[in-house]
């Protein structure tokens, strides 16, 4: 995955109703190894990596790139959103901006990832209207296949990868 590029970063913190979409800092990374390391988190992208790797290549401000948000709720990190042009997935995506979301488990099932998601995108489209987003997740990441619906992401194909059945979806852009 490679970052957007030509994007004026880091943008002011997006503040929706809930939450802060902000740069990662120093204090985040307790909760960027917890991320990384968490079962849960971790159960359609692979697994888990294990905690002294991740301890040993985390840097001191983990993720500090144009399109990678920390999703902060009352002054503590709960997540992170990514925006970053899609280099592998499938030809369909290749060039796009590929969405990805990574919640901490004590924060699923209060809508967190879809306000934090669709700001994210409302800040995508601000600063490069009219470009497509792609999605993709497994099929059996039902919560996940939810959002995609829900932020307005369309199937354009199925495809097996890291020994799933993986969906991609596209969210066509918005016009200025």
């Amino acid at each position: 995955m490679e970052p957007l590029g030509l994007v004026a970063w880091p943008p002011e913190p997006i503040k929706t109703e809930r939450l802060v979409l902000r740069e990662s800092e120093a204090r985040d990374r307790t909760a960027f190894v917890e991320l990384l390391t968490s079962p849960e988190v971790n159960t359609y992208l692979g697994g888990p990596r294990p905690r002294d790797e991740v301890e040993r290549q985390t840097p001191e401000v983990p993720e500090r790139w144009p399109g990678s948000f920390v999703v902060e709720l009352d002054g503590t990190m709960i997540g992170q959103i990514l925006l970053r042009r899609a280099t592998k997935h499938r030809p369909a995506a290749v060039g796009k901006a590929d969405l990805g979301y990574l919640l901490l488990p004590q924060a699923w099932g209060f809508g967190y990832a879809g306000e934090a998601c669709a700001a994210a995108l409302d800040w995508f489209d601000g600063v490069l209207p009219g470009e497509p987003v792609v999605l993709a997740t497994q099929t059996a990441n039902v919560g996940s296949m939810r959002l995609a619906a829900k932020l307005g992401f369309i199937e354009v194909e199925r495809f097996e990868a890291w020994g799933a059945e993986q969906w991609l979806g596209m969210r066509s852009p918005v016009t200025p």
